[in-house]
C-alpha cells in the first residue's frame, strides 16, 4: 500500500480568538482533501477557545508560546519543526471556502518558484480585500498613508494595492499574511518572519527578503477565503495604531539604512508619528482607505 500523505501543517496564531476559531477549524474539512494538522501557536489566550478546540479535535494541537510574543514570532514557532513541503499560515478568524486549500496547492504546483501563494480574501460583507499588493515604495507609501483615508481612489493607493486590475492569477510584491500557503524551504532559507515586527508589516518584510533571493509571490483568486478581521484593533485600538505605525517605520527605514539617508529617516519618523497621533482622534484616518471593488468583481482569470 502507498504511504499515507504527510498532513499539511496549518498554523494559526491565537490570542483569545473566541468563537471564530470554531469556524476556522471546521471549514478546513471542506477546503482540502489532504489530511491536516492544525497548530494553534497561542500567545496567551484567556478565553479558553484554543484549549477547547485542541480538546475537541484530534488533528488540532495547542502550542503555547509563553506570552504575547507577536504574530511573526509565534508563526515561526509553529513551523520550527517543519522544513520541507508546504504549510498554510492563516489568522484564526478566517473561514475557508470549499476546495480553497487544494486550489492553493494546485497553483503552487504551477509556479515552482513561488514562496507564497495567497487566495482571494473577502470580508463578511462580500467585499474583495486588496491582499496582493506591490511592495511599498517611498512615493506610493507616502501617498497612500497621507491621502488614502480622505481620497480612497487616489492614484498612489490604487497603484500600491493594484485595485484597478481584474482579479487574475499573477505575481505580487507581497501577499497578506492573514492567509497564505508557504514553501517551507524558502521560508526557512531567510529565517522566517522577522520577530522584530510585533504585528503588521512582518508579511511585507518576509516577501521583500524572499524576493531578493529570486522567490515569487503568487495571487490565486481561484481560491477564496472569508476573513473577519479587526479583532485586535477593536480590543486595543490605540495600541494597534501605535504598533502599525511603528512597524511601518521599521520597514521603510530599513529600506534606507545608510548614513546619507538619516534625514529621510527623521522625516519618516515625524510623518508617521504625526499620522499616528491623528489616528487616535480620527476614526477615518485610523480606518485608512476604503476598498474600491465589490464581490461581484471576483471573477478570477487563470494564468495563461
Amino acid at each position: 500500500m502507498p504511504d499515507a500523505p504527510t498532513p499539511l501543517r496549518v498554523v494559526a496564531v491565537t490570542y483569545s480568538p473566541g468563537e471564530a476559531l470554531d469556524g476556522f477549524v471546521e471549514s478546513l474539512a471542506q477546503a482540502t482533501s489532504r489530511p491536516v494538522e492544525v497548530v494553534l501557536a497561542d500567545n496567551g489566550s484567556t478565553d479558553g477557545a484554543p484549549e477547547r478546540s485542541a480538546a475537541g479535535h484530534p488533528h488540532v494541537r495547542l502550542l503555547r508560546t509563553g506570552g504575547n510574543i507577536g504574530y511573526g514570532a509565534a508563526a515561526n514557532a509553529g513551523l520550527a519543526d517543519r522544513t520541507e513541503g508546504y504549510a498554510l499560515i492563516a489568522n484564526p478568524d478566517v473561514r475557508f471556502e470549499p476546495g480553497s486549500v487544494d486550489e492553493l496547492l494546485a497553483v503552487a504546483a504551477r509556479w515552482p518558484r513561488a514562496a507564497t501563494v495567497g487566495p482571494a480574501i473577502r470580508t463578511p460583507d462580500g467585499d474583495l480585500y486588496p491582499s496582493a499588493r506591490d511592495l511599498p515604495s517611498l512615493s506610493t507609501g507616502a501617498g497612500h498613508a497621507l491621502l488614502g483615508w480622505v481620497w480612497p481612489a487616489n492614484p498612489w493607493t490604487a497603484r500600491y494595492r493594484r485595485e484597478r486590475e481584474s482579479p487574475r492569477e499573477r505575481t505580487a510584491g507581497w501577499l497578506s499574511g492573514s492567509c497564505f500557503l508557504v514553501d517551507l524551504a524558502a521560508f526557512h532559507s531567510v529565517g522566517g518572519f522577522d520577530p522584530g515586527y510585533f504585528m503588521y508589516f512582518e508579511d511585507v518584510d518576509l516577501a521583500e527578503r524572499l524576493g531578493r533571493r529570486g522567490w515569487l509571490h503568487v495571487y490565486a483568486p481561484s481560491a477564496v477565503v472569508v476573513h473577519e478581521g479587526g479583532h485586535a484593533t477593536r480590543r486595543e485600538p490605540h495600541r494597534m495604531q501605535r504598533v502599525h505605525h511603528t512597524s511601518a517605520l521599521r520597514y521603510l527605514s530599513g529600506q534606507y539604512p545608510r548614513r546619507r539617508h538619516a534625514p529621510l529617516r527623521v522625516l519618516l519618523r515625524a510623518g508617521l508619528g504625526g499620522r499616528m497621533l491623528v489616528s487616535y482622534v480620527s476614526g477615518r484616518v485610523a480606518a485608512g482607505a476604503r476598498f474600491q471593488r465589490g464581490a461581484d468583481e471576483l471573477r478570477p482569470a487563470r494564468k495563461g
